[in-house]
């Protein structure tokens, strides 16, 4: 019987507990679900974050050789800009698209 059930006969009843450990329906269910993530996305996502990674190096790399002035801060944030072309987005959305059309 599952947990909190209420017998509806009034006669008698003969149960038997068995301990099954952590492999019960119950115990399953009460656990998170794991995140379903192809390794292709594993790959991409850690690809996109160790160019991110590289891109700030580089933009404060080139704000430290140009020197540092009174607003060096803006030129960080421009070069950021500037270089952020090295992270394909278009890359995710294609891989997505064909995802999508393979699976058909």
């Amino acid at each position: 019987m599952w947990a909190n059930t209420v017998l509806a006969s009034s006669g008698f009843v003969l149960g038997l507990v068995v301990y099954t450990g952590k492999q019960t329906k119950a115990q399953m269910n009460s656990q998170s679900p794991k995140s379903k993530v192809g390794l292709l996305d594993l790959e991409i996502n850690f690809l996109s974050k160790v160019l991110f990674v590289l891109m700030v190096i580089l933009a404060a790399t080139i704000v430290i050789c140009n020197g540092f002035h009174a607003a060096w801060y803006i030129f960080l944030f421009r070069f950021v800009l500037l270089l952020s072309s090295i992270i394909p987005i278009s890359l995710r959305v294609n891989l997505d698209l064909a995802k999508i059309y393979y699976s058909w």
